[in-house]
């Protein structure tokens, strides 16, 4: 999906450091709504890059552990924090 050429659009960062995607940007690389994203700082420079493309970028190179197969990375991350904390307890 995504175009040869470059976009620009202006965006504001909220009194709250909350940044909008401008639509035409979200569209051509195709983030949506709740999607997860990596957000990477670099010499100045901030990167938003959908989570969704690193692990395509990334499938395989890991074996995946059996517990894990057939979930999405939310319910992951939901489960290791509830018995994280309920250890805590």
């Amino acid at each position: 999906m995504q175009s040869q050429y470059m976009i620009f659009e202006d965006a504001t960062v909220t009194s709250k450091l909350q940044l909008t995607i401008p639509v035409r940007i979200a569209r051509e690389v195709g983030i949506k709504s709740g999607e997860k994203v990596q957000v990477l700082e670099e010499n100045g420079r901030i990167t938003i890059t959908p989570m969704r493309k690193i692990i395509m970028e990334l499938a395989g190179s890991l074996s995946l552990p059996e517990k894990w197969k057939g979930k999405n990375v939310d319910s992951i991350i939901n489960e290791a924090k509830y018995k994280y904390f309920r250890k805590k307890r």
